[in-house]
């Protein structure tokens, strides 16, 4: 009776040693929002998933994260979120907003395991933001003049707007950011900058080489931000124009954009140039699920590339940059196989990437215009080139520097 006993004191000890190991197992395995997801979402998210940005919700905190929890696994898995769209097997790109396996593996377990929100003294140190804006605290703040009422109804022209910069002395620029003032009706803003002289013209500001991108703001269009030794060069006495794209929701509304910039501090070697390889002379047929455009944009000195953006709208399906060398020798550079016009990205490079005087940018793109293109407006019409988001373009935008250059110049501060 006593070995029996003593086996059954054993067995519960045991029993309870097993409990006890298995519990702290779980223990150390449980994922939690403090300690395992609010890394995560800081380090990838957090830049549109805040109070004033794009995103439509905030992942600051468990509280405003806890209700998007299904819809998180859902979006993570099927790699809808965060948004990228640039076929990992062309091209090394510094912004590549992909999660990894292990990142999408923890907010999985997250919900699965009943979205515990963890110990808050677990939870990381915020990321810091400068509030309103993404390029951190602007130098300088350039606002249309004044506000633009945008009916309730309708086709709205693009709009221009003259800003003056009042710069009284040449300033180089390292990023700009464009702040929408409502960006219910606010489709995209594209910014140019025209010199003194064009400036003195009016009439004349788009006449040819009379003007140059700075920067925008489109669906997932990240702000202009140039590595160090790299600027825009504005001169004393630029106009911004403000090309204005607007789109009435049912409602009146009212807009004022902004344009935030911040001065180059470090030495400038290069100044950022930019082209386009672009066609403007195709027709899509009606129905036609799979039709190809074609651009060429050519080097006329040494360069390197720095970063690319196709554009296309709503009928846009796939978009591919391949550079043709000088001794006709070629590399796919970029390849977006599900271009989505909700997140027109500037794909930036890791390293930029040679192109030799000749060599020639040839880009291929495909249009959906069937009824298979859930975004397509009207598939029984023909489709051409257009401003408006139901017409397309096709434009392969490539930005640059030019090897020849060794400015060596120190920015005021």
């Amino acid at each position: 009776m006593q070995i029996m006993l003593r086996f059954v004191a054993c067995a519960v000890i045991l029993l309870s040693a097993t409990l006890i190991i298995a519990a702290s197992a779980d223990s150390k395995s449980e994922v939690t929002f403090t300690k395992d997801v609010a890394p995560i979402f800081y380090k990838n998210c957090a830049y549109c998933h805040r109070a004033g940005e794009i995103a439509p919700m905030s992942l600051m905190t468990y509280k405003d994260a806890r209700p998007w929890a299904k819809s998180i696994r859902e979006k993570v898995l099927d790699g809808t979120m965060p948004p990228w769209h640039a076929d990992p097997h062309y091209g090394s790109f510094k912004n590549d907003r992909r999660l990894s396996k292990r990142d999408i593996d923890t907010i999985v377990a997250w919900v699965d395991g009943g979205v515990k929100e963890g110990d808050p003294k677990n939870l990381p140190p915020e990321p810091q933001f400068t509030e309103g804006w993404q390029i951190g605290k602007p130098d300088v703040v350039l606002t249309m003049p004044k506000e633009y009422e945008v009916p309730a109804e309708g086709v709205v022209n693009y709009q221009y707007f003259l800003v003056p910069t009042g710069f009284t002395e040449d300033k180089w620029i390292q990023a700009a950011e464009v702040r929408p003032g409502n960006r219910a009706v606010v489709h995209h803003v594209i910014v140019f900058v025209v010199g003194p002289d064009g400036a003195r013209q009016r009439g004349g500001l788009f006449r040819q080489g009379g003007f140059e991108g700075l920067t925008g703001t489109a669906p997932g269009e990240e702000p202009m931000v140039l590595p160090d030794g790299v600027g825009r060069l504005v001169k004393a006495g630029s106009t911004l124009v403000l090309q204005m794209h607007y789109t009435p929701n049912g409602t009146p509304q009212k807009d004022q954009t902004s344009v935030g910039i911040v001065f180059s501090r470090k030495p400038i070697e290069k100044a950022a140039t930019g082209g386009a390889a672009m066609n403007r002379w195709f027709t899509i047929p009606p129905g036609d699920g799979d039709y190809a455009v074609q651009s060429t944009y050519t080097f006329k000195e040494d360069a390197h590339i720095m970063n690319l953006m196709p554009h296309m709208h709503l009928r846009g399906k796939d978009f591919e940059y391949r550079l043709i060398y000088p001794d006709g020798t070629s590399k796919i550079i970029l390849s977006v196989p599900h271009y989505s016009f909700n997140w027109q990205t500037r794909y930036e490079l890791k390293e930029p990437v040679a192109a030799p005087r000749g060599s020639r940018l040839e880009c291929v793109a495909h249009f959906d215009n069937s009824t298979k293109n859930k975004w397509n407006p009207d598939a029984t019409k023909s489709v051409r080139w257009g401003p408006q988001t139901w017409e397309e373009m096709m434009i392969g935008f490539v930005g640059f520097t030019l090897d020849n250059q060794n400015l060596k110049v120190n920015p005021r501060p």
